[in-house]
């Protein structure tokens, strides 16, 4: 994917034609890394800001890779804390997509991953809500089965999906910056 596509540059565009000023973006997490994974990517970035807004999304390979959602939250927690530490403006929370009806998840078992989801996901909310953060819930736009909505590969989203993602986050982000 073109990182033009990708959903936080995509949000930034979309800052920048709300009036926001030039909105520089740097993305640390990589395709396919665990919560964990990102933690050690920080380390290695050391982002230095000032950063007017984080977003954090993380959790989906976590579950992929059959971690407790218990796990998760300990480690979600802890890298809310350090994203507040190195942010001087607001974070907020994006749920985890559904990847089971995707062409990909179909050869596994959607329902339970559909079931592992949302428990990852009502942590990423309790977590979030006890960070005094917002939790924003793109989950059911990956799961309105629109094939338009998936990558070539089958399996991530596509540059549509990531445009209707920040259709949600937007007004949130814009919320927060002018709080």
């Amino acid at each position: 994917m073109d990182e033009d596509e990708r959903w936080p540059v995509r949000l930034a565009r979309a800052l920048e034609e709300s009036g926001w000023s030039t909105v520089d973006v740097e993305i640390i997490a990589r395709t396919g890394w665990t919560t964990a994974e990102l933690d050690r990517g920080i380390d290695a970035a050391d982002p230095q800001g000032p950063f007017d807004l984080v977003t954090i999304l993380i959790g989906v390979n976590d579950q992929f890779r059959g971690r407790s959602a218990d796990a998760y939250g300990e480690e979600l927690a802890a890298m809310i804390e350090r994203a507040q530490g190195f942010s001087t403006g607001p974070v907020l929370m994006v749920s985890i997509p559904d990847w089971g009806t995707t062409p990909y998840g179909e050869g596994y078992s959607p329902k339970v991953i559909a079931r592992d989801i949302d428990e990852y996901n009502a942590v990423g909310t309790e977590v979030s809500a006890a960070a005094g953060i917002p939790f924003v819930d793109i989950t059911p736009i990956s799961r309105s089965g629109d094939p338009d909505l998936v990558s070539y590969d089958d399996l991530h989203p596509s540059g549509s999906q990531y445009a209707a993602w920040v259709e949600e986050i937007l007004p949130v982000a814009i919320d927060l910056l002018e709080g």
